[in-house]
């Protein structure tokens, strides 16, 4: 894989991890999660990447919580990448984001629903950082390939793909794990969101459910065809977060959760 800076542990032969919470809501709660999580994946040798949303467009309803303010959050994100020498991953909704957000982190995260959005992919491209550009619910592994073409051919080779479910009718999503073959035929390394795989979209409450009893399920079925990294996100009480709460991993089970991971990992290696 292309060189992320920062990234540690990249000869270990372990798959590499995004991790962290959906939204940064507050800087305390940041480095805490970070902390932790980097205290596990040195344990294991893992090659890790913060996850955090500075913002939160895709909401379902008014009230949603959105994030603690733009400059706050990217700035707590910088301050975390800092603080424990790791790369930070965000995601970005509009062309205009691209190159303010690349001044806080290493990678910009397109979002499933915007993958196709050209403007957007060749803006990600063209501050030169690694651009992870989620799968679509509605798309095909086969057909990520044109999205990495326009990073590609706007001048950018760094790009990582993540699976994320495909819908299955209105209201819930279903993972086919032949779109991880399919998607690394692209030439890029493919990442399985295990965490919002399991979401459970367009409730009547206006609020996103999800079956995180299934996060261990999906994780090894990942790792065992293969994926070349996961996404989860974690946070200490899943109950209160602000944002994706029903189908995140407590942080308390994730050194368990990791540990079976890698043994499997050195059983296919």
């Amino acid at each position: 894989m292309f060189e992320i800076p920062k990234l540690k542990y990249t000869d270990s032969g372990n798959f590499f991890l995004m991790a962290g919470p959906c939204a940064i809501e507050g800087e305390e709660m940041a480095l805490d999660i970070a902390e932790r999580i980097k205290v596990i994946t040195d344990k294991l040798q893992i090659p890790w990447i913060f996850k955090g949303s500075y913002r939160k467009a895709n909401r379902s309803r008014l009230d949603s919580f959105c994030g603690i303010g733009d400059e706050k959050a990217l700035r707590i994100l910088e301050k975390v990448g800092k603080e424990f020498d790791v790369p930070t991953v965000t995601d970005i909704h509009e062309s205009g984001e691209a190159a303010m957000a690349a001044e806080y982190v290493d990678v910009l995260q397109i979002p499933a629903f915007l993958c196709r959005q050209t403007d957007l992919l060749v803006a990600a491209a063209n501050t030169g950082k690694v651009v992870n550009i989620k799968k679509g619910q509605f798309l095909s592994g086969e057909a990520m390939r044109f999205a990495v073409d326009k990073v590609r051919e706007s001048g950018n080779e760094k790009v990582i793909l993540t699976d994320r479910g495909n819908s299955f009718g209105y209201s819930d999503l279903v993972v086919d794990f032949r779109n991880i073959p399919a998607m690394q035929a692209s030439g890029a390394p493919v990442v399985m969101d295990v965490t919002h795989s399991l979401q459970q979209p367009n409730q009547s409450s206006g609020v996103t459910g999800g079956k995180p009893a299934l996060i261990e399920t999906i994780a090894k079925a990942a790792i065992a065809i293969g994926a070349d990294g996961l996404f989860i996100e974690t946070h200490p009480q899943p109950s209160i977060a602000k944002s994706d709460g029903a189908n995140m991993l407590p942080l308390d089970q994730l050194e368990a959760l990791l540990q079976k991971l890698v043994r499997i990992r050195q059983a296919i290696s």
